[in-house]
């Protein structure tokens, strides 16, 4: 392997109280090119190192007050000093007295008398194994960033394509299903009103009989008693009501459909975001309501005036679905826990604010809950891909992630989540106009 060349001049920190062995030293170490720093104390070498940082510290073992064991020890427990390297100088030569050096820390002993010759190699090789050390950690530092972020794009990369399946494969099903409710709702839509008009006239023919027949046919009297033909002329204009009110239900489910599943993946359109709320409750109406063991969740909608903005509409919908559906299941999970007097004396309410701020140029969409509500752990981890607190085949952990890379990546928004255990979440989602 080759060494690769010192980018700075070393700088070796000499501890010794005889001044002759640090004349000595200091004279070598110059004359290989490295800078020399002197000490004379255990104090003030420990001083001397959180400031200067050397490269390599050359300690004398016997020092009157802080003797060199205690002042490795010291450098050792220090953050900021305890990756210096150290050798020991010392003329004890039992070998218990080198065990302790090594074990508090020390990489290397150097015995006195020392030759200059010795010195100087054991420096040169324990700089370069300072030095490798440190190479290493770095490009371990950076391989490990490298491939942190590496397997964050694999993971963006992932939901994106599974976002993208999902968009794609709900869109299909979605449109396709609006389309077939559309034709025959325009059918029965259509001729509702041209029988609504023959009924008006087939009556207004009845009623024309009984006035000029003096004396009607007693089998017609009778008909006319058995069916019950004042009733029937009342109540066929309620019923001809209530089958427009279905027809127009229909018709706001087909839209509500429609607008759902606008997909746009190519480009962004100006896009009203309270139809993409509408849309969404319109879907989950079901789920809103009374299910027997859980009382029906109200939604409190209170809009304010938003302009159009600029998104990818089927995207934003389906943020909004999961955030609002999550809602749901933290209701169903929340009765489960709850006996029948509980369930029967709460109120299941789901806030849904929207404003405007026209100096940042940014709507904000407020979806509140009063349900389950989350731990400070389980909201850190929300967003994560996989991250669920489903039972297994109820959730993927994929909706959140989702919902934050739609936000986040593709609209340069923002979704936070406050939450409080027992009272209830509330996601604020931040939109650029």
């Amino acid at each position: 392997m080759m060494i690769e060349p010192f980018l700075k001049p070393m700088h070796i920190l000499l501890v010794d109280d005889n001044p002759n062995n640090l004349k000595v030293l200091s004279e070598a170490i110059q004359g290989c090119g490295w800078k020399a720093l002197m000490a004379t104390d255990g104090e003030s070498a420990i001083e001397q190192t959180e400031y200067a940082r050397p490269d390599l510290i050359l300690l004398d073992v016997m020092m009157p007050g802080v003797d060199g064991f205690e002042t490795c020890r010291r450098l050792k427990a220090n953050a900021i000093t305890q990756n210096i390297p150290v050798i020991f100088m010392t003329a004890l030569t039992d070998a218990t007295d080198k065990v302790k050096g090594l074990e508090i820390g020390a990489v290397d002993y150097i015995t006195k008398p020392f030759q200059h010759e010795e010195v100087i190699a054991r420096l040169k090789l324990h700089l370069k194994i300072s030095h490798l050390t440190h190479s290493l950690e770095q490009r371990v530092q950076e391989r490990t960033a490298e491939l942190s972020q590496s397997l964050q794009q694999l993971q963006q990369t992932q939901l994106q394509l599974i976002q993208s399946e999902k968009m794609s494969t709900l869109g299909q099903l979605v449109a396709g299903i609006g389309h077939e409710i559309n034709n025959p709702i325009g059918f029965i839509s259509g001729n509702c009103f041209h029988i609504e008009e023959y009924v008006k006239d087939l009556l207004r023919l009845v009623n024309l009989q009984q006035q000029k027949l003096a004396h009607p046919n007693p089998e017609i009297e009778e008909l006319i008693q058995e069916i019950d033909l004042e009733y029937i002329t009342e109540d066929l204009s309620k019923v001809f009501l209530s089958m427009h009110q279905g027809i127009g239900r229909l018709k706001d489910i087909s839209l509500s459909l429609r607008t759902f599943a606008r997909s746009d993946i190519s480009s962004k359109v100006e896009f009203q975001i309270h139809e993409g709320i509408n849309s969404t409750l319109m879907l989950l109406k079901h789920r809103l309501k009374d299910q027997g063991n859980r009382p029906k969740i109200e939604v409190f909608t209170q809009y304010g005036k938003l302009p159009p903005i600029t998104c990818y509409p089927g995207q934003m919908n389906q943020v909004l679905m999961n955030v609002i559906a999550n809602a749901i299941d933290a209701f169903d999970s929340l009765h489960q826990m709850r006996s029948i007097e509980e369930i029967a004396a709460c109120q299941n309410t789901i806030t849904i604010t929207t404003s405007v701020d026209h100096q940042q140029n940014n709507i904000t969409i407020c979806i509140e809950d009063n349900a389950l509500g989350m731990s400070p752990e389980v909201q850190a981890k929300i967003f994560e891909p996989s991250f669920t607190t489903k039972p297994v085949g109820k959730g993927t952990g994929l909706g959140l992630a989702i919902s934050h890379q739609i936000v986040v990546n593709k609209h340069n928004g923002q979704i936070n989540c406050s939450s409080t255990s027992g009272q209830g979440t509330k996601f604020i989602i931040t939109l650029p106009i």
